[in-house]
């Protein structure tokens, strides 16, 4: 269970809170009700960087801003106990952490100590260079300077890296960074930082994770952006990318953003045959096929721009509804199909169709992630059973791929869908695979009473182990489909949801007083209820 953290007017007990004693007399305090630090600054965490709101009040006096309170700030016994928890905390990478976990200290060989004293500027913004700093001692202040006001946007403690996204791309410092005390630095030039990275490939999952770390919703906007594009939040993480939403910086169009992982975005031979095939990608124009708009280069990766669709990942639609009816599951295949043929005829294979890349929008209508960005062949991530569980045997064995392999993974995506359950499983995943390589799809009809015999025959053809007994194309797969979807009376997957939903009612008396705390209260429980699934509904009224 995640620690509740103190608020600045909990530990000054100032009464400035919304709802709080003085809140009508003295007004409500900036640091508890200004929104624009939202997720550092409200719900939990409201008030924890006070210091850096204006208009605060402090020792018995409205304080100014930031650079006029600074020096009072600083010697706050809040703001110290902040400082503290937030250097324990593990919110962001640690590289000092990271290289210990990577057996050894071999990078400071080649590197060079620096000391700063407190209140020395030593990363200046707007210059330009190759160096990053890496914190052994000491904490800093990130300050953004506009129009001649400074703004703190960030704190840095022991173990951080300071300017690790500038020895990655030149480009000028967005920032000043000020020691708060005095500090310890690791210098870390980009020719030392190269050489690192080949000697230790492991240090590349950190790369990764220090651009993701920049994307924070929390950062400042000119730190989110990548070409055309601004990062406003985290969607997920896979086992070779990051997924952001974002949104055109001019066209307010919003996109998905998908950052390669960095041991990716350095296999010249994905890049190679990523870059060949990505015109033909973005040239897909489909509607079962999430649009490409754009792709940058940047920070030593690639950033794939796509549509950004809203709906819900159609395992999770299994999980809620234990079974996909055949009527429903039929029109999923033919939606599918319809897709992959599309693709087929362009010579574009997927590589990786299973219910985690295949959307489900409003009315049914499903939406194909990731067509030619699945792992190249032969560079598969293994460790990953959820990917193993749809792997064609001639994946599994490093051959050639061509769309009967895509045609295998959709009737392994078609037995879950009506069965519930995967046709092979095991905890072990070389069991696993050996499953896949020795074994044909089971008969989804011992599992499922009444399925008709026409999706059973679909189901088990297309996963056989050996591809010459499989549909040659989407297309043939598609004239078996087509006239069972017309033989079968269609159902709809939000009917189906709501005949095995309940709802309960929820009555919380409290006082006027009490009105903040509440607020928190179910701040902090729609969210949960929300990562369950579960719709959440306030409705306000008076007891008589």
């Amino acid at each position: 269970m995640k620690q509740r953290l103190e608020n600045c007017w909990e530990f000054m007990k100032c009464g400035r809170e919304p709802g709080g004693l003085k809140a009508n007399q003295s007004g409500i305090c900036p640091a508890a009700d200004d929104l624009s630090f939202d997720g550092i600054n409200s719900g939990v965490c409201g008030g924890r960087i006070c210091w850096a709101v204006a208009g605060t009040f402090c020792n018995g006096k409205v304080q100014g801003t930031f650079a006029e309170k600074r020096k009072s700030c600083t010697a706050c016994e809040f703001y110290r106990q902040v400082q503290t928890e937030e250097d324990q905390a593990e919110r962001r990478p640690k590289f000092l952490k990271f290289i210990s976990e990577a057996n050894g200290n071999p990078v400071f060989d080649k590197m060079r100590l620096r000391r700063v004293k407190a209140g020395e500027r030593f990363v200046t913004q707007g210059e330009v260079s190759d160096t990053a700093f890496i914190i052994e001692r000491g904490s800093c202040l990130v300050i953004v300077e506009k129009e001649g006001v400074e703004y703190p946007v960030n704190h840095y403690g022991q173990g951080d890296i300071v300017g690790g996204v500038g020895i990655l791309t030149g480009e000028p410092r967005l920032a000043h960074v000020e020691a708060e005390t005095d500090m310890d630095l690791w210098v870390l030039k980009r020719s030392q930082f190269e050489d690192i990275s080949k000697e230790s490939p492991e240090i590349l999952d950190f790369l990764t994770e220090i651009v993701a770390d920049r994307f924070d919703s929390r950062r400042p906007t000119a730190y989110r952006t990548i070409g055309k594009y601004i990062a406003t939040d985290i969607i997920g993480r896979g086992g070779y990318s990051i997924v952001y939403k974002g949104m055109h910086k001019t066209l307010h169009l919003p996109v998905a953003i998908k950052m390669m992982r960095h041991d990716m975005a350095v296999d010249t031979e994905f890049i190679k045959t990523f870059q060949n095939e990505a015109k033909t990608i973005a040239g897909l124009s489909h509607e079962n096929i999430v649009k490409i708009f754009d792709i940058e280069e940047r920070y030593r990766t690639l950033f794939i721009i796509m549509e950004h669709v809203t709906g819900k990942p159609l395992s999770e639609l299994i999980k809620q509804l234990k079974v996909i009816p055949p009527q429903l599951a039929v029109d999923f295949l033919v939606q599918i199909c319809e897709a992959l043929c599309y693709a087929h005829e362009r010579k574009i294979i997927h590589r990786d169709i299973n219910p985690t890349n295949i959307i489900v929008q409003q009315n049914d209508r499903l939406k194909i992630l990731d067509f030619g960005l699945a792992c190249p062949v032969g560079t598969e991530d293994f460790s990953n059973a959820g990917t193993a569980f749809y792997m064609a045997p001639e994946q599994i064995e490093g051959n050639p791929v061509d769309p009967r392999t895509d045609i295998y993974a959709l009737g392994i995506t078609a037995y879950e869908m009506v069965t519930g359950m995967k046709p092979f499983s095991s905890e072990d995943l070389s069991t696993l695979l050996d499953m896949n390589l020795k074994q044909d799809v089971p008969d989804p009809a011992r599992a499922v009473r009444g399925l008709p015999e026409a999706l059973g025959r679909f189901i088990l053809r297309a996963g056989r182990r050996d591809p010459g007994q499989r549909y040659p194309n989407a297309r043939e797969a598609l004239a078996v489909l087509r006239p069972l979807a017309k033989e079968t009376k269609h159902v709809s997957s939000d009917d189906l949801a709501s005949e095995n939903r309940k709802a309960s009612t929820i009555f919380l008396s409290y006082n006027e007083e009490q009105q903040f705390d509440i607020n928190r209260l179910l701040d902090e429980f729609s969210a949960k209820a929300q990562s369950l699934g579960i719709t959440f509904k306030i409705a306000d009224f008076r007891e008589s």
